[in-house]
């Protein structure tokens, strides 16, 4: 089973790399984030056209987070619980029955937190605290889990080109990479890193200066994997080369292989 996780950056703009990548690619779940649609004008048909069920958790103009698969999840959490006054579309959360047993997959579009010393970086660190307890509440089941997403963590200075350009970006802070880190301690494993612990394996490009062409990069795509997935992990790559494709979004899309 093949399970993608992708930030989109503007699903209405990507459509026809999305849509080419999934003819490619053919996995089985592909989480997508920033799709930046409302549900009721997400291009479904061109999705469900190559045999997809599409679940959104949207809004207008940004944010957003979608579940693509080919079965039918048996149930959708739509929204990470622990504050009933969030209005932002940054969590939607899917779970299957599958020969193997239940799988639980959630698409997470973490809050960036920039500027810091404004109230942004602290929405993004109550949001990783609302997330901590949910995904403890989650271990307890039992399940495959895997928590898929952009992040906006970047977890080790070997997962930026340039370190000290980040130093005083909200995705590089003491806090941020912390609350990643007793994420990952409740019992999940960073896919990427069990299998490959290499430096300059990347997921984003920004835009500007050239950072595609200079490889100026950042790990911030991330799968977390629940002790039951991770037994049955067989292979994780990144598909880089969607960031040469025509009109790519800044991410790339990020692949585990399940077994079992």
């Amino acid at each position: 089973m093949l399970i993608a996780s992708w930030n989109i950056n503007g699903i209405k703009a990507r459509i026809d790399g999305l849509t080419a990548w999934l003819q490619e690619r053919n996995p089985d779940i592909a989480c997508l984030q920033e799709i930046k649609s409302q549900d009721e004008t997400f291009p479904k048909k061109v999705i469900e056209d190559l045999g997809y069920h599409v679940e959104t958790h949207g809004q207008k103009g940004f944010n957003g987070v979608a579940l693509l698969s080919k079965e039918k999840p048996e149930s959708v959490r739509r929204g990470l619980p622990g504050d009933e006054s969030d209005e932002q579309a940054r969590y939607i959360e899917g779970l299957w029955q599958t020969d193997s047993g239940p799988l639980r997959v959630a698409s997470i579009y973490l809050p960036n937190g920039n500027p810091l010393g404004t109230a942004k970086f602290e929405y993004k660190l109550a949001w990783m605290d609302r997330l901590e307890r949910h995904a403890e509440a989650l271990l307890a089941h039992e399940e495959r889990l895997i928590l898929a997403g952009d992040y906006n963590v970047i977890p080790q200075p070997k997962d930026v080109h340039d370190p000290a350009a980040w130093l005083n970006d909200a995705l590089f802070q003491p806090e941020s990479r912390g609350n990643l880190r007793r994420l990952v301690h409740l019992g999940f494993a960073d896919a990427l890193r069990m299998t490959d612990d290499r430096a300059e394996l990347y997921t984003f490009w920004d835009y500007q200066a050239g950072a595609w062409q200079k490889n100026n990069g950042i790990r911030i795509d991330h799968l977390l994997l629940s002790p039951e997935a991770q037994i049955v992990l067989r292979s994780v790559g990144i598909d880089k080369q969607v960031r040469s494709w025509e009109k790519p979004s800044d991410h790339v899309p990020i692949l585990a292989e399940l077994g079992g």
